[in-house]
Formats: structure tokens, C-alpha cells, sequence
């Protein structure tokens, strides 16, 4: 692969600053909330539960893109007004996703960071125009890519001159059919060893299965992740989007808990 701005060799590693979170420090970095926004009043109490929990970063999707066209394709803008609300209530930073060029000026002005999803890691033009803002970048492997693809991803962005890149491992496809994907820890560890962004990991879509999030999220911190992305709901049966793998907040609580031993072990 040719050198990257993104090699250990081009400097020194790259930490993120999101509101007073940083990702790559020394804390582990949580990130939670539901898939999508869907009200205020239901936003507004995950909030406050993950805020006295400990949770760096509320998420929740104002544009969904669904592989059906059926399915629900999130609030959109009412979506993006609501993270804001709930967000200066409870004083916590937010995280939601861009899909369109058309709308990154519309999204900075609520979202404290921007995700890139599995779907648009190769949509080169919208990486480019992230390139040109000054605001942090959650950027997603994509569903079927290399490391080597995905690290020219945040490449296009970096050189733009916007450094401020987290990758995301959420999990890429493979012959496996029992899981939703399968999680790439290695991809983690060589992140660690070789190159200077830091790496958070999605376990949630990387099983798809409620029940393996809580082992695959001290798998990813003990691999060296900076962090974690995962989805929780107060009623995780009833949540709009993704229910299968949306864990309840006692979970996530316990899962809090077990990092927190673990990094006194490592």
C-alpha cells in the first residue's frame, strides 16, 4: 500500500476532540442510543439514563438509508432538531449520519459528529466535501471492503484537510450467515499497530444479535478499540429500527461495568 498520511511513520496518532470526549485518549469511548430518532420524549430519557451511566456520545439516525425502500427511512430534519433538543437538555454530544452532499450543511448545524455509514464509505464526492469541514468524522467500514479500502476512504477526507477521522469496524460480509456479519477484530489490532487514527467498534451490527454484543464488546477493547458504537433502547423489542440487535440500557450498563474491569487487567 502506498505511505498514507495515516501511517505511524507520518506523524503522531490522531486523537479526536468531540465537545469535551476524546477518542483516542486514554478513556474508552461509549457511544449509545437507538438506531433512529424517533420522538423526543423517548430521545430525551435514553439520554438521561446513558448521561448517569457514563456514556461519552448519544447517537441516533435522522436519515436511514434501509436496504428496502419500504422500510422506515428515518425523520429526517425533525430527526436532526430532535438530537439537538435532546441534546442541549441533557448536555450531551450527538452523533448522527450524512448521506447526501446536499445535506452536510444542514447536519453540522445540529450534530456534534457526522457518520459515514457502511453504504457510503465509497461515495468519494461526499468525502471530499467532509474533507473541507472542520468537524469530526465517524467513518464506517463499508459492508464488503479491504482495510486497504477503507483507510483510502479517510484518506479522501484527511487530505481534504479535516483530520478529525474515527474509523468504525461494524462487521464485513463474508460465506457466515448466522450473524448479520462478521466482526473483523484483526482489522482493530493492525489499526493500533500501523496507523495513527483511532478505531472504535460497532458490535451491534457487527452480530445483529442482542446476545452476542456484550462478549464481542470486551473482545473489541481487549483487541485495543478506542471505543465503542452501540445500539439501546429503553423498550428494545419496540424499537423502530434494528431490534434484534438493540440491547437494553441494564445491558449496557453491565457491559460498562465489565470494560472498566477488563482495562484493569490490560
Amino acid at each position: 500500500m502506498k505511505d498514507l498520511l495515516v501511517d505511524k511513520s507520518s506523524g503522531n496518532d490522531i486523537k479526536v476532540k468531540v465537545r469535551d470526549t476524546i477518542i483516542g485518549g486514554n478513556e474508552k469511548v461509549i457511544i449509545s442510543g437507538p438506531c433512529s430518532v424517533e420522538s423526543y420524549e423517548i430521545m430525551v430519557n435514553i439520554a438521561k439514563s446513558l448521561k448517569v451511566m457514563g456514556v461519552n456520545m448519544l447517537r441516533g439516525g435522522a436519515f436511514k438509508p434501509r436496504t428496502s425502500p419500504y422500510d422506515f427511512q428515518g425523520l429526517q430534519y425533525e430527526g436532526l432538531k430532535i438530537l439537538s433538543e435532546v441534546s442541549k437538555k441533557v448536555d450531551i454530544p450527538v452523533v448522527t449520519e450524512v448521506m447526501d452532499i446536499r445535506d452536510i450543511e444542514e447536519v453540522i448545524k445540529y450534530a456534534d459528529m457526522v457518520q459515514i455509514g457502511s453504504r457510503n464509505m465509497y461515495n468519494y464526492p461526499l468525502l471530499k466535501e467532509l474533507g473541507k469541514i472542520n468537524v469530526p468524522i465517524l467513518l464506517k467500514r463499508g459492508i464488503s471492503a479491504t482495510l486497504s479500502e477503507w483507510l483510502y476512504a479517510a484518506e479522501y477526507i484527511i487530505i481534504g484537510g479535516n483530520e478529525n477521522v474515527v474509523l468504525c469496524e461494524r462487521g464485513i460480509r463474508t460465506f457466515e450467515s448466522y450473524t448479520r456479519n462478521t466482526l473483523d477484530l484483526n482489522s482493530v489490532a493492525v489499526i493500533k499497530e500501523k496507523y495513527r487514527l483511532p478505531v472504535i467498534v460497532d458490535p451491534s451490527h457487527g452480530t445483529g444479535l442482542r446476545e452476542l454484543v456484550p462478549a464481542m464488546s470486551l473482545a473489541s477493547i481487549a483487541a485495543g478499540a478506542d471505543g465503542l458504537i452501540i445500539e439501546s433502547h429503553i423498550n428494545p423489542d419496540n424499537s423502530v429500527s434494528d431490534a434484534r440487535q438493540t440491547i437494553s440500557l441494564d445491558s449496557l450498563k453491565e457491559i460498562i461495568n465489565n470494560i472498566q474491569k477488563l482495562k484493569r487487567s490490560l
